[in-house]
């Protein structure tokens, strides 16, 4: 688990661009468990193992509070545009750890992740895009969503891959990395504002 939060680390300080440790290390502790926690409902958050992005490039992510539900949860990643939170299950931790390396994914069992504050701008259809292009697909409105990761991309055939249909798509189609994002309601704390 420590490797694959790492390398999540080491590739977000290089897609940002940045270092995060300035604004990640004005918040207070209590700060960045409330953001980590904003990123799923409180029914998976409040027991689910917080962790901190690193104070250095480079270095360990930091543990904030122990968690109980094999969900791991990270507060907003400061050198990115978007509220980004988020908590992810094993298989989605594996599946983060693959992307960063740029390397297959190998899962048996679905997987759950949530990003309900949103998340930064991004490619439909490339994983690695950090800009628009006029074939990327850029998705320029992050909207609250629940992810789904699958051990076999073939039972995703058949179902929508344009975000613009107001329902569930295949992000990242014909790459390792493909999954389906869920639209969902926009969260306070955990909780839906209906």
């Amino acid at each position: 688990m420590k490797k694959i939060t790492t390398s999540l680390l080491l590739v977000c300080f290089v897609a940002a661009g940045t270092l995060q440790a300035q604004s990640s290390t004005n918040k207070s502790k209590q700060a960045k468990i409330n953001s980590a926690q904003s990123a799923a409902p409180a029914s998976v958050s409040e027991n689910a193992t917080i962790m901190d992005w690193p104070q250095q490039e480079g270095g360990e992510m930091v543990l904030l509070k122990e968690g109980n539900n094999g969900y791991t949860c990270l507060p907003d990643m400061p050198a990115t545009s978007g509220n980004d939170p988020m908590c992810l299950d094993e298989p989605w931790m594996k599946w983060a750890d693959a992307w960063m390396n740029k390397k297959d994914l190998e899962i048996s069992t679905m997987g759950f992740g949530y990003m309900l504050q949103g998340g930064s701008a991004e490619s439909n259809v490339d994983p690695y895009a950090t800009a628009p292009t006029p074939d990327n697909e850029w998705i320029t409105d992050a909207v609250p969503h629940l992810m789904i990761i699958v051990p076999d991309a073939s039972m995703l055939k058949g179902l929508p891959d344009k975000p613009d249909l107001g329902g569930p798509w295949v992000m990242w189609k014909n790459t390792p990395y493909v999954h389906i994002m869920v639209p969902m309601p926009k969260h306070n704390a955990g909780r839906a504002n209906m």
